[in-house]
């Protein structure tokens, strides 16, 4: 592992920690499953899909304690964010027993699947995908269904995707159409308006962003064509400093994000009741005040640390044409998040070894954000080799 500190390498996970600090609010909220909901937030409406959410949602991605789910559900969160692959399935497991004996219209859920287009067999394996999510949620039908991680222009109009992704809402297992991304994001918000089957996009939109008036432009386009947005990596990494040490105000982010009113929700992946604490503190006063401003002017100012705009620049400029800005993803969730297990499954998903440099004198790739990419990819790709029970 290049002689890492182990400790620094696996991101021990102070946002997992059980004996974090509760306010009383959220004490009360999480003793209960059957108590009533304690807040009541903003909320807005999803494009034309008729669905009124709060302003504050839940990633559930890298949540792996039912207590949080339920502190948030009785503290007035009612969506909730989650993926066929998180947790290579458990994720969506915990959520279909929380919410088993919960009353369905107290809550809405979204979950992802991937296409993987060049399969022969794409149709069976995708309506296989969507139904083993159906029942590890234990549900008939999700508000939600977002075809994961679109990059690709032809990918989100392939006729194949658009008839399987048709297909589900028909059979009522599916009320509405997304698509998740993180890159190209204004070209595939126009393409996805021309498709026409899309209703709600979720895509990564923070402070950091480089080209965000082309995105807002976008955004506002899709708008006007009746999707909804919402909002996800919020936070842009989590951490203000390259080896991970200290958190960003969560608070600040959200309030950053919900400044515009073509975003319906944010989804941020709090673990723990402290976390939780810091987004409540943002939804109980969504306002963007001169503090968090100043805040936020001067974070932006630094030197890109975790956070990847996925400009997809490197991959042209690298030898080897690497999916970087994924590797960079998995970079960012383990020392940024403090989630190893994840880390390494987002670099297994790629099948790439721990020695994709290889062969290489000297890296050719130059980042317009500043990125030692080379660094990046030698600290990170190890963990490939590392045995997932050391990683949970």
């Amino acid at each position: 592992m290049n002689n890492m500190n182990r400790r620094k390498f696996l991101g021990v996970s102070a946002l997992a920690g059980v004996g974090a600090v509760i306010a009383p609010k959220i004490a009360r909220a999480s003793s209960s499953a059957k108590m009533e909901i304690q807040e009541k937030f903003p909320t807005r409406k999803l494009g034309k899909t008729g669905m009124e959410i709060p302003i504050l949602s839940m990633g559930v991605m890298r949540a792996d304690n039912p207590a949080v789910v339920r502190a948030a559900y009785n503290a007035g969160i009612t969506h909730f964010d989650t993926a066929y692959g998180y947790q290579n399935g458990k994720n969506e497991e915990m959520l279909g027993a929380f919410f088993k004996d919960k009353d369905r219209s107290t809550f809405t859920i979204g979950t992802k699947g991937k296409a993987n287009l060049s399969s022969e067999t794409f149709e069976t394996d995708y309506e296989e995908l969507l139904n083993t999510s159906l029942r590890r949620l234990q549900m008939d039908y999700v508000d939600i269904y977002f075809t994961h991680a679109m990059d690709s222009l032809d990918d989100i109009a392939n006729p194949r995707l658009v008839g399987m992704l048709k297909k589900f809402k028909d059979s009522g297992r599916v009320r509405h159409i997304g698509f998740s991304t993180h890159a190209n994001k204004p070209e595939l918000i126009d393409e996805a308006i021309k498709v026409g089957i899309y209703e709600v996009c979720l895509l990564s939109y923070n402070f950091k962003l480089n080209a965000l008036p082309q995105l807002d432009e976008a955004i506002q386009r899709g708008v006007d064509a009746g999707m909804g947005f919402i909002a996800m990596k919020s936070m842009a990494g989590g951490v203000e400093d390259a080896d991970g040490n200290k958190k960003v105000d969560g608070a600040a982010c959200l309030r950053w994000v919900w400044q515009n009113p073509n975003i319906t929700t944010a989804i941020p992946g709090f673990t723990s009741f402290d976390l939780l604490d810091n987004c409540l503190e943002a939804a109980n006063r969504p306002q963007l005040d001169d503090e968090d401003k100043k805040y936020l002017a001067n974070l932006k100012d630094k030197n890109e640390l975790l956070y990847c705009q996925n400009c997809e620049k490197c991959v042209s400029d690298c030898s080897k044409h690497l999916p970087i800005p994924t590797i960079m993803r998995a970079y960012m969730y383990n020392y940024g998040y403090k989630q190893p297990l994840l880390s390494k499954e987002t670099l297994m998903e790629l099948a790439l070894n721990n020695n994709v440099c290889s062969g290489c004198t000297s890296c050719t790739v130059k980042c317009p954000s500043g990125f030692k990419v080379a660094d990046k990819i030698a600290a990170i790709t190890p963990i490939i080799n590392v045995p997932s029970y050391f990683l949970t």
